[in-house]
């Protein structure tokens, strides 16, 4: 088997590999060489190019059997290919499921732990330093992992993924089956319910965020038509998941969805401390609001002052027309 150093959790669902894996795996090749990617469950064989393209020479998947990706299950799955293959260091996107995961995984390899990360190195005494952004992202904090191993969660978006210069032709495929009995420590899957797609992309991975607010007045539909031009995700604030406007899971903030795009257009959103806890990190910030004292203002690459109802619309019709003219 080849040697492995890194680690990297590969997310996918009904076929379809997650941007946050590209990403990961990028963002291991500044960590060292002996990239593995782990596959839970089955089809991991029509990814394999893709996944060696990014930097990964061996593809380790592992049958859950009846357990499914629980979080404690996907923490003894990596535990047990992190002790086969020797590796010190383990990548997984920062999502709630995962984190819970990277915590109880930290736990079982006495490991450091460290997540919502943006950013990522490998330090001079050969130990990963990791970059987050803390207190509604105005302080950025570097935190050095001193333990022989390390569990680091990272943000969607925070790194550009892009293939590997030396990748290996083809990526070994190891299998391994769970050792025992998942722990799951009290807490078990009784039930699952799907949740209705909306064709858009995920709210915590999406590149690009439209998010309403009070002023859309409950009217989401500005506020989705411009998503939808933009290719993009659909949020909220606190005050209009309340208010019933949209469902809770849109939320953006300290106690909703933490969201990291390279693109985040708010759309009467006065700028709440804590919603800015949930998207001050975005790379760029775009405001549109009637009021021009708004907060959101303070934060903004780019503001406008005007009627979302007005600029949202022709905001999305000529997205549509340069991207027609472009074919």
């Amino acid at each position: 088997m080849t040697d492995t150093s890194v680690l990297v959790l590969v997310d996918h669902h009904e076929g379809t590999v997650r941007a946050s894996a590209n990403e990961l795996l990028t963002a291991a090749r500044s960590l060292g060489s002996g990239i593995g990617a782990v596959w839970l469950g089955d089809g991991a064989e029509q990814h394999l190019p893709a996944l060696a393209a990014h930097g990964a020479s061996v593809v380790h998947q592992v049958e859950l059997g009846e357990n499914g990706a629980t979080p404690a299950a996907v923490a003894q799955a990596l535990a047990e290919v992190c002790a086969a293959a020797g590796a010190t260091t383990v990548l997984l996107s920062s999502t709630f499921e995962n984190k819970e995961a990277a915590a109880l995984l930290a736990l079982a390899l006495d490991a450091g732990l460290a997540v919502d990360v943006s950013g990522l190195e490998l330090g001079e005494a050969g130990r990963v330093v990791t970059v987050q952004q803390a207190f509604t992202a105005t302080w950025t904090v570097r935190s050095e992992v001193v333990t022989e191993r390390a569990v680091v969660a990272l943000k969607p978006n925070a790194v550009q993924a892009g293939p590997s210069s030396d990748a290996p032709s083809v990526a070994e495929v190891v299998t391994h089956a769970l050792a025992g009995p998942v722990q799951e420590r009290g807490a078990r899957v009784v039930s699952r319910t799907p949740r209705p797609s909306s064709g858009r992309p995920d709210l915590g991975e999406a590149r690009t965020v439209v998010v309403g607010g009070r002023g859309t007045e409950g009217d989401f539909s500005v506020v989705e038509e411009l998503a939808d031009a933009l290719d993009g995700a659909v949020g909220a604030t606190r005050v209009a998941t309340d208010e019933g406007w949209i469902s809770h899971d849109a939320q953006i903030g300290q106690t909703g969805v933490t969201v990291s795009p390279r693109l985040y257009v708010g759309a009467g959103v006065s700028g709440a401390v804590h919603h800015r806890g949930g998207m001050q990190s975005s790379e760029t910030i775009v405001a549109v609001n009637s009021d021009p004292e708004a907060p959101i203002f303070e934060i903004a690459d780019f503001g406008v002052v005007g009627d979302l109802f007005t600029v949202l619309p022709q905001a999305a019709a000529e997205i549509r027309r340069v991207r027609a003219e472009q074919g």
